[in-house]
């Protein structure tokens, strides 16, 4: 469909979700168990574009996957140290944590390989990423030299890892993306790194990494180091609902009231984003903990907020939309490099925002919003799966609102719309 009209709700919320697999979780263990030895099985995956593309990706390589979608299931089968393939010619779509985490995963392989993605992919930085492999002797560079994908390795049979460094200031994905293949390195890695966005994700994947059997992780302020030599075991990986598919749902209690039950999410989560409860709460959400899933229920009103989100930055749309019901303005700040994700989304944000005659100004590390009663109107999205979801959202309380190319939600949540129309 060109776009979808989001019928406003209009009775109080009460509704039970089960959330799709975290397409965080699932590109990570996909890796790890390809640097396994022997079979694995990864049950509630997320089966989504993003993932698809690391899928194709791996068997291009030469891994055997088995994709049972109905049930959520992959099966497939590692090869330990080795990449099965001498080249390849891979292509990511849209999937940031595909080029970043290959790149590093190819360290491992024997041959010349090739990275590239859709447009968007294209004008995302991760030179920083490749001056870090480049320091471990890497021969890998941007084909248009820009910066920029396409990347071309070509790897030989002498990297060993070592010491490096990487600005992880536009993106944690170029850490996670050298810690992930580094216990397979002779020489392990010492790793320092400058920047903090998105500190949770790397806290995730070394926190996955130890349940797949690798240890002598050392972590102290920004400096990691990886004992090398190591094998990742191979096993049965249950994936976490997706803490950030989950925003979308809390964020309709608060919003229009009532309550809603998300299945499957875990208050030890190791995924950073289910702190966004806390924020929910901070601004007047109740918030109880279940065995095996959470309820939010939404009060009569609620507050904006002040507040620093750079170690949440996927659900800074989701508390944009929010914004313009709460009683007081919201200042969201210190996450400019949410420029470079699947959109500006910053500018994303604003531009629409204000379409719909909402008070905002834009800041180059964020927005302020007032509290306003928000027009109809149609949505652009830029292809951003987090632009059409927090957007949908708010058409459940202001009547009107179309999301334009709803079909982008397929990146991380192909089912999202159905799930929403079942909430009312």
């Amino acid at each position: 469909m060109d776009q979808i009209e989001i019928k406003p709700l209009l009775r109080k919320l009460a509704a039970t979700i089960q959330v799709p697999g975290s397409k965080s979780i699932t590109n990570r263990v996909l890796l790890m168990a390809a640097l396994a030895q022997g079979r694995s099985v990864i049950e509630s995956a997320l089966i989504s574009d993003d993932t698809r593309y690391m899928i194709s990706a791996l068997q291009h390589l030469g891994y055997r996957i088995a994709l049972d979608e109905p049930e959520n299931r992959i099966e497939m089968d590692g090869h330990g140290a080795t990449i099965p393939a001498a080249a390849a010619d891979l292509f990511v779509g849209g999937s940031g944590t595909a080029m970043r985490f290959l790149a590093g995963f190819l360290t491992l392989g024997k041959g010349r390989f090739r990275l590239d993605g859709n447009s968007r992919m294209r004008q995302r930085p991760i030179a920083d990423l490749i001056d870090a492999l480049r320091r471990l002797g890497l021969a890998i560079n941007c084909e248009a030299n820009n910066g920029c994908p396409p990347v071309v390795i070509q790897c030989g049979e002498d990297f060993r890892g070592g010491e490096t460094v990487v600005d992880a200031r536009l993106s944690s994905q170029f850490v996670s993306a050298l810690l992930i293949p580094a216990p397979i390195w002779k020489d392990g890695l010492h790793l320092k790194f400058t920047g903090y966005a998105g500190l949770p994700f790397i806290t995730m994947t070394i926190r996955l990494m130890e349940r797949a059997g690798i240890r002598g992780i050392l972590v102290e302020n920004n400096f990691i180091s990886v004992a090398g030599g190591q094998s990742y075991q191979p096993g049965c990986f249950e994936v976490e609902a997706d803490a950030s598919s989950a925003s979308y749902f809390a964020a309709a209690a608060l919003l229009c009231g009532g309550k809603v039950e998300l299945k499957n999410l875990r208050r030890d989560s190791v995924q950073g984003d289910i702190n966004f409860l806390s924020v929910l709460k901070q601004m007047g959400a109740a918030v109880t903990w279940r065995r095996g899933s959470v309820v939010v229920e939404g009060a009569a009103q609620f507050g904006g907020l002040d507040i620093d989100m750079h170690t949440m930055p996927d659900m800074v749309p989701t508390l944009a939309v929010l914004a313009p019901f709460a009683t007081s303005p919201t200042r969201i700040h210190n996450v400019a490099f949410i420029r470079h994700h699947e959109s500006d989304r910053i500018h994303a944000l604003a531009t629409e925002l204000a379409r719909l005659g909402v008070g905002v100004v834009e800041h180059e590390d964020g927005l302020e919003i007032q509290p306003g009663r928000p027009n109809a109107a149609a949505i652009e999205t830029y292809d951003d799966h987090r632009i059409a979801m927090s957007f949908a959202i708010m058409g459940l309380r202001t009547p009107g609102i179309r999301i334009k190319n709803p079909g982008c939600v397929s990146k991380t949540y192909p089912h999202f719309f159905v799930d929403l129309a079942a909430l009312g």
